[in-house]
């Protein structure tokens, strides 16, 4: 899967949120001042090149919809900043946010808890 640009994660946000639609439509999720037409076009035809959404013609314009899935780019995205800044350890990770007082105590017992209660 290859890498997203800001610009392009942020439409792509806004594609999974939506789901099918057209440029017109992702262009409105954006806040003010939004984009050009053009640049949220030239964006979605960059994420369909990379094949991240699909399109199917529809009268003169392209209806367009996610070919991946959230979770799948979550997945992955995640394993990316995993191997490349925690030494591919999910444990450093957890301690990097619990030194940076990103977790709390609450928080670190509720992972456990999922994690002694997943199915």
């Amino acid at each position: 899967m290859e890498h997203l640009t800001p610009q392009e994660e942020q439409l792509m946000l806004y594609i999974w949120r939506h789901g099918k639609g057209f440029v017109k439509d992702y262009r409105e999720m954006y806040p003010h001042p939004k984009p050009p037409y053009t640049t949220v076009a030239t964006i979605i035809k960059k994420l369909e090149s990379k094949g991240y959404v699909t399109s199917k013609l529809s009268g003169n314009t392209y209806e367009y919809r996610p070919k991946i899935k959230q979770e799948k780019y979550k997945s992955q995205y995640m394993s990316g900043v995993v191997n490349s800044f925690f030494q591919n350890s999910y444990k450093e990770m957890v301690s990097f946010f619990a030194q940076e007082e990103k977790l709390s105590e609450k928080d670190l017992e509720e992972i456990i808890n999922m994690i002694k209660n997943r199915t």
